[in-house]
C-alpha cells in the first residue's frame, strides 16, 4: 500500500510537471504570435530633403529618447526645416555593456528613421563602459590599455551600419580635461587612439569617413589644468603623426556673442575660428581634406553672459549656414542642438531649435523659410 501511494504521488507530480511545461509553451507561442513583425512606428515612404542649402545640418540628441514616435517626429522636423545632415551620439557603454556583446536596437531605430527622412547621419562615438576603465573613473577615461577595446567597438559599429552610416567621429573635445577622464590633455595619446580607430574602421568598411578632432574652441594655454587651445592641440596632433589617420576634421564653432562674420583671431573664440583650424590643416599639407562643423551656434538665454538676443541668434545662425556655401572646404555645418528629450532646466535649453514638446521656435521657422528660399 505504501509503495502504491508513493507511485501515485510520483504520477501526480509527473502530470503537474507536464502541465506546467504545456502552459509555458502555450505562453511562449502567444508571445511569438502577438509580437509585431514590423516596427511599432513604421518608417513610412522614403522622404527627400528640399533645401536651397545642402550643407545645412543640426546636432540631434536622440541618445536618451526612448519613444520611437518622438524619434521619428524629431527627424521629420529636421527634414521639414530643410537640413539634410545630422550628428547623433552612439555611446559605447550603451551598446557594448559587456565585452563583445552588442545591442544595436536603439541605434537601428535612429539610423533607419533618419535615412527614411532622407538625412545623412554622422555618428559620434565615445563614452567608455565600466568594464573598459578603472574603478571610480568617469566615462571619458580611456587609457592606452583599452584603445584596442575601443577599436573593436568602432569595427563592430562600422560593420553593423555599413552602407547606412558613412561618417564617424572619434571622441569628443579631447582637448578638455573633463573629456579626457579628468587627466591632463594628451594630443599625442589622442593621435594614438585615432591610429587604432582609423585602422579598425577601414577594416570594416574602406569607404567610411573617419572624422578627427571635434575640439572645444578654447584659449587655454599649455599647462592649463582644464584644457588646451584647440589650435595648439591640432598642431600637436599633426606633430604626432595624426595626418594619416583621419579623412575629415570635425570642428566645434560657437559664436558666443559675436556675429558669424566676426573675423577670426587667435585670441578670440567665435564662429570664424574654424578658418584658423583650416589654416593649421593647410600648413601641414592637408588642404586636400574637408571639414565638417559638427557642433556650433548661438544661445539666446536672457541672462547668460555668452548669449545673444533671439533675433540675433536667427540672423547669425542663417549666416553661418550661408558661410558653409562660401567655404569650399566645408562639407556641412551642424548647429547645436535641435531638440532635447527632456528639459535641461537651464541656459542649455536656449540652444535648441524645437522644444521638448515639439513646438518650433522662431529660429526653426526662420531657418525653414531660408531653406525654402522665402527670406529676402
Amino acid at each position: 500500500m505504501r509503495q502504491r501511494g508513493i507511485k501515485s504521488a510520483q504520477t501526480l507530480k509527473s502530470l503537474s510537471k507536464k502541465k506546467a511545461v504545456k502552459v509555458a509553451l502555450g505562453i511562449a507561442l502567444v508571445i511569438v504570435l502577438v509580437r509585431p513583425t514590423r516596427p511599432v512606428v513604421p518608417l513610412g515612404p522614403q522622404q527627400e530633403v528640399v533645401t536651397i542649402n545642402p550643407k545645412m545640418g543640426v546636432h540631434t540628441r536622440l541618445t536618451d529618447e526612448v519613444e520611437e514616435w518622438k524619434i521619428k517626429q524629431t527627424l521629420s522636423m529636421v527634414r521639414q526645416m530643410g537640413a539634410p545632415w545630422i550628428v547623433e551620439y552612439f555611446p559605447w557603454a550603451y551598446h557594448e555593456g559587456k565585452k563583445g556583446r552588442f545591442d544595436w536596437s536603439h541605434p537601428d531605430v535612429v539610423v533607419d528613421h533618419a535615412r527614411a527622412q532622407g538625412l545623412t547621419v554622422i555618428a559620434r562615438l565615445g563614452f567608455v563602459p565600466e568594464w573598459a576603465r578603472p574603478k571610480d573613473t568617469i566615462t571619458s577615461y580611456l587609457d592606452r590599455e583599452h584603445y584596442d577595446d575601443f577599436g573593436d567597438y568602432v569595427h563592430a559599429f562600422v560593420t553593423h551600419f555599413q552602407g547606412r552610416v558613412r561618417h564617424i567621429i572619434i571622441w569628443n573635445e579631447p582637448n578638455l580635461s573633463v573629456e579626457w577622464g579628468y587627466r591632463p590633455v594628451d594630443p599625442e595619446g589622442y593621435a594614438e587612439l585615432l591610429k587604432v580607430a582609423y585602422a579598425r574602421a577601414k577594416e570594416a568598411d574602406p569607404r567610411v569617413q573617419v572624422l578627427a578632432g571635434a575640439l572645444a574652441p578654447t584659449l587655454a594655454p599649455e599647462g592649463d589644468p582644464e584644457g588646451l587651445n584647440d589650435l595648439i592641440y591640432l598642431q600637436r596632433m599633426y606633430d604626432a603623426g595624426a595626418k594619416d589617420y583621419f579623412d575629415t576634421l570635425a570642428i566645434h564653432a560657437y559664436g558666443w556673442t559675436f556675429p558669424a562674420d566676426d573675423p577670426p583671431a587667435a585670441d578670440k573664440v567665435n564662429f570664424a575660428r574654424a578658418e584658423l583650424l583650416r589654416q593649421v590643416m593647410v600648413a601641414n599639407g592637408d588642404e586636400g581634406k574637408t571639414c565638417i562643423i559638427t557642433e556650433g551656434g548661438w544661445n539666446d538665454h536672457p541672462r547668460w553672459t555668452k548669449a545673444v538676443r533671439p533675433y540675433q541668434r536667427i540672423e547669425y545662425s542663417i549666416r553661418a549656414y550661408e558661410k558653409a556655401l562660401e567655404w569650399d572646404w566645408c562639407q556641412a555645418v551642424c548647429l547645436w542642438a535641435f531638440r532635447y528629450p527632456r528639459p535641461a532646466r537651464g541656459y542649455a535649453d536656449y540652444f535648441t531649435f524645437v522644444t521638448v514638446d515639439f513646438v518650433a521656435k522662431p529660429l526653426y521657422l526662420e531657418v525653414q523659410r531660408y531653406a525654402r528660399g522665402e527670406r529676402e
